[in-house]
């Protein structure tokens, strides 16, 4: 029986690849006769469970062990059911993956972000193989869909010959009593990628990736096919911001993805004096400028008019997930709005992943962060200004910056 390798190291708590990870009655082995080369397991898995009242959800020998070829002999026997191709194995519960931003910026976008670093492995035969078959082991229904139902259409314009398979094949794996081996397999654990540093600082499970090399566009593959998929064609871009292929457009676009219509929102009258000031940007024929209720829109729409903008604008919240979906230029940019003096990371480090500039803005005070630098720690300020609908924004502030970022020359 072969012996288990990590192909690109373990650079990332919580999103480990391995060949050959061997699986026996329901529990993962490892299988080597040097454990040390490997991560602790609470660094790679945890126990099945919900986060939150402060469980110990280390796991046990029951979700993983580390053994020897010897030990392998006797506890998994001497052959094995081969499992092919690349295989990404979820191992949580349904407790974060139905949200549209878990699921796409974190979980898949991290876990592309680690798979893609085998490129850059000398000996690892590219281009790197579409997974073959997302594992979600501990899901026994469709609860790991989002509200909007959104998450599993969107898998299948991004993995279209790839299944997603759940509870039940682990099952069918158990009554078989056969050890089974995945020629290639990536465990994802939020709880594990907690555990990382970086995630401690940030608090998010897509953190632990940050320092993982990955190929600089790696993310494109996906966006362009998934977008084609979605949306019947593909836009693209030249470096002005224009869409150069049929429906094309004169100038680059810039989208205000408005919230007006939930909670966090804009004050009504920072809203009026943003939507003023970025007309007026239209008027001088620096940009096309759109508003968008992404409510309002059919999915494909709201992925169609993200993939056709340079700018997004908007109040930190979910619709600043889309920007995944837009194409990387030398001018895209994010401008997330937050309440004055609060801060989180969840949308840079979207921005980071997928090759867009980011810039905080706190009213009519904006700052970016060059590669290496980051705002420190986490600040919700006061909860209720946080989450509230009265968020302050100076219009002319961002406009002159979206000014800059569409007419500054590119170096």
């Amino acid at each position: 029986m072969q012996e288990t390798t990590l192909p690109g190291g373990a650079p990332s708590s919580g999103f480990t690849i391995f060949d050959r990870l061997y699986v026996w009655n329901g529990t993962i082995y490892i299988v080597t006769s040097d454990p040390s080369a490997f991560p602790p397991a609470k660094l790679i898995i945890s126990q099945p469970k919900d986060v939150g009242g402060g469980r110990n959800l280390d796991p046990t020998d029951k979700e993983m062990q580390i053994i020897t070829p010897e030990e392998a002999r006797v506890t998994l026997g001497e052959r094995a059911v081969s499992v092919d191709g690349m295989t990404m194995i979820f191992y949580d519960t349904a407790q974060f993956m139905a949200h549209y931003y878990h699921w796409w910026g974190e979980i898949i976008l991290g876990a592309m972000r680690v798979y893609s670093g085998l490129s850059l492995v000398p000996g690892i035969e590219t281009p790197l193989p579409i997974p073959k078959r997302f594992f979600l082991p501990n899901i026994l229904d469709n609860s790991w869909r989002d509200y909007a139902g959104v998450n599993g259409p969107l898998m299948r314009a991004a993995f279209p010959s790839s299944s997603i398979e759940r509870l039940d094949l682990w099952e069918d794996m158990l009554k078989l009593n056969q050890t089974f081996v995945f020629e290639r397999a990536m465990i994802v654990s939020r709880v594990a990628a907690h555990k990382n540093p970086l995630a401690s600082k940030w608090f998010k499970m897509i953190s632990s990736t940050m320092n993982a090399t990955a190929p600089e566009h790696f993310w494109e593959p996906l966006r362009r096919r998934l977008v084609r998929n979605t949306v019947g064609y593909l836009p693209v871009p030249n470096n002005a911001g224009a869409i150069v292929t049929p429906p094309k457009s004169v100038l680059p676009i810039v989208t205000y993805v408005s919230r007006q219509g939930g909670g966090r929102r804009l004050a009504r009258e920072a809203n009026e004096s943003l939507i003023k000031a970025m007309k007026g940007l239209e008027a001088e024929g620096i940009c096309e400028f759109n508003v968008a209720m992404m409510e309002k829109l059919p999915f494909s729409k709201q992925v169609e008019t993200v993939a056709r903008s340079t700018i997004i604008i908007g109040v930190h919240g979910n619709g600043l997930t889309h920007q995944i979906w837009m194409p990387p230029t030398p001018r895209s940019t994010v401008f997330e709005i937050f309440y004055p003096e609060s801060y989180i990371h969840d949308y840079e480090i979207l921005a980071r992943n997928v090759g867009h500039k980011h810039y905080a803005v706190w009213n009519d005070t904006l700052k970016t962060y060059p590669t290496g630098e980051w705002y420190e720690g986490v600040e919700y300020g006061v909860r209720e200004n946080f989450q509230g609908n009265f968020i302050p924004v100076h219009g002319p502030a961002v406009a002159e910056m979206v000014r800059e970022r569409l007419t500054q020359p590119i170096s």
